[in-house]
């Protein structure tokens, strides 16, 4: 069954939606089976997974909202490999048509209750703010992916995220965890950054991925070009994080397999 991820944080420009796009790109170069959800009315995942958001027959919106099956709203050819349910603007009408229905917050689990054994990861790339669209990926995860800057307003917006997490798992996910906090547009020369990152090391231990992402050109000029950065230039260090994130990812889930096994 697949482990079901969102990636969220309410502070913005932290590196969401390129983790989304170039973690499923990594996984699936992996032959992993993976989908990617774009929750954010932007659409940026949508582009940079080399689909265009303007002329896209059916969307999130058409899930959430209209329940149609998750199989009709698929795009299964995209730039990274993976599966896409795409996003456009019409998804900011979503939150006003939802909010008279009843579970409103549970649509999106819902629609992939039936779907999670075609996959082994799924991505839900969450909007930077609290709206009924995080909520709704919220319900549907198993875990929480971090991408956070080391700075210091980003240091508190993580305790506001992790506050956050901790109020939704009590109202409509339980078994909600953080999966793991990655360190994005890291550069090891400047000083606050290694400072926050210690910090991190010593609130989350473990929880603190050791791959860690760069400031790199390639990474921003990919989705210029439609495409994962491991597909615009594979051998740029932002195409070699990624490919380190997911194995670490993919090592991680292994552990945890054979914890599991060993005390049953």
């Amino acid at each position: 069954m697949a482990k079901v991820i969102a990636i969220a944080n309410q502070k913005g420009g932290v590196g969401k939606t390129t983790t989304a796009v170039n973690l499923a790109a990594s996984l699936a170069a992996t032959k992993r089976k993976v989908l990617l959800i774009d929750l954010d009315p932007q659409g940026n995942a949508t582009m940079g997974s080399g689909v265009d958001k303007y002329s896209l027959p059916a969307t999130a919106y058409d899930l959430l909202v209209d329940e149609k099956p998750l199989v009709d709203v698929l795009v299964k050819e995209t730039a990274g490999g993976y599966h896409l349910v795409a996003a456009n603007s019409d998804l900011t009408a979503a939150e006003v048509r939802l909010m008279n229905v009843f579970a409103r917050e549970l649509r999106l689990r819902n629609a992939l209750k039936d779907y999670r054994n075609s996959y082994d990861y799924i991505f839900i790339d969450c909007p930077p703010s609290l709206n009924m669209l995080t909520v709704n990926a919220m319900a549907a995860a198993d875990t929480v992916l971090v991408p956070m800057q080391c700075e210091y307003f980003a240091l508190e917006g993580l305790t506001a995220l992790v506050d956050t997490i901790n109020q939704l798992a009590a109202a409509v996910n339980p078994e909600l965890k953080i999966e793991g906090i990655l360190r994005t547009m890291y550069d090891p020369r400047n000083r606050l950054a290694n400072d926050v990152s210690e910090q991190l090391k010593q609130h989350f231990g473990d929880k603190v991925y050791r791959a860690v992402i760069p400031r790199n050109v390639r990474l921003a000029e990919a989705p210029s070009f439609g495409a994962p950065v491991m597909y615009y230039d594979k051998s740029s260090t932002g195409a070699k994080a990624y490919l380190a994130l997911a194995g670490e990812m993919l090592r991680r889930a292994d552990k945890k397999m054979v914890n599991s096994t060993t005390s049953v």
